[in-house]
């Protein structure tokens, strides 16, 4: 895989999510200002357009859009659903009591999941905003006694499971249909605890999907930490057959350090892509079968979410005062 970067366009905050409709030119981010924003990366010179309205008063940590809607979720804690046309709330709910870290929306886009660190999943009706389901399986506390984190979640091809995952490692896989754990899986590396200096931890699984056929599972976050007061773990990826509870690989950039922050599979073969930072940025192509690192490129900024358009063979990349453009071939 070669990959160049195109564009590099300048924002004062920091891009947690980016999205778009299918075959859309617009590119939706969500920003630290607690914004919305809009992309034409079509256009000649690309120009910011925040959305008037702000419903959100923290972070914006998840976008997802759908035909003339856009779906955010937040540190605040609430759910919005956005009318595109008019750039207007729908609707906002107030989905969990503490911070929102990542929403998902299912692949026949009629459900949403959000996870936010009262360690709670919920699956809410795309179109309605009814709560449908919630997967309560993730300890409230770290094994030292301090408040976890569920930071990222992911569905199955198929739409029939759901993982979930938190701080001190852990990984849950639901059923969706019956809101059952189907399994439970560990990552332990990503999880750093200082018992004297800080008393304190770091670290984390941050990223977390499944490959196309749904066998295997790839979580993402970083080594063990010396000093946890920096991102100064090596990047790391752990693949699964999660249906067999069997660890496959395990993969740490000699190159970067920092958290992996999104990963994604192409939907036609087996490698996928990582992302991520510390004070700076990286993208990390992973040969799923082998657990080859076959791509180590760097970036100028932190990477918080990709978008991969397979049909224009260009990757958007959404992170700390950047929204940048990239090409790629295999």
């Amino acid at each position: 895989m070669k990959i160049t970067r195109e564009k590099n366009l300048s924002t004062p905050d920091i891009l947690f999510s980016v999205a778009r409709e299918t075959g859309a030119s617009l590119i939706y981010a969500g920003s630290s200002d607690a914004g919305v924003q809009a992309w034409d990366l079509d256009a000649e010179k690309p120009v910011r357009q925040d959305f008037a309205e702000k419903r959100h008063t923290s972070y914006v940590t998840g976008v997802f859009a759908r035909p003339g809607q856009l779906i955010s979720g937040a540190y605040d804690g609430t759910l919005c659903w956005w009318d595109l046309n008019a750039k207007t709330v729908q609707r906002s709910i107030s989905a969990h009591s503490k911070w929102i870290r990542r929403i998902a929306l299912s692949p026949d886009r009629s459900l949403v999941a959000s996870v936010a660190d009262d360690m709670v999943g919920k699956l809410w009706n795309a179109e309605t905003g009814e709560l449908v389901r919630t997967f309560e399986g993730h300890a409230q506390q770290t094994p030292h006694h301090y408040p976890s984190m569920l930071y990222a979640t992911a569905w199955s091809p198929d739409g029939q499971y759901l993982a979930t995952v938190d701080k001190t490692g852990i990984i849950l896989v639901w059923q969706v249909a019956t809101g059952e754990l189907a399994r439970k899986l560990e990552a332990p590396v990503m999880y750093t605890w200082d018992p004297r200096a800080r008393r304190h931890s770091i670290g984390g699984i941050r990223s977390v999907c499944f490959s196309p056929d749904g066998k295997l599972l790839v979580v993402g976050g970083m080594g063990k930490v010396g000093n946890i007061d920096h991102l100064e773990g090596h990047a790391r990826v752990e693949i699964f057959d999660w249906q067999q509870e069997t660890r496959l690989h395990e993969i740490e950039s000699t190159k970067f350090k920092g958290l992996v922050e999104k990963i994604e599979f192409h939907p036609h073969d087996n490698w996928c892509l990582a992302v991520g930072g510390d004070h700076k940025g990286f993208l990390m192509g992973i040969n799923t079968a082998t657990g080859e690192l076959f791509l180590e490129e760097g970036h100028d900024t932190h990477i918080h979410d990709f978008l991969l358009d397979h049909e224009r063979q260009q990757l958007i990349t959404g992170g700390h005062n950047r929204l940048s453009t990239w090409s790629w071939s295999s």
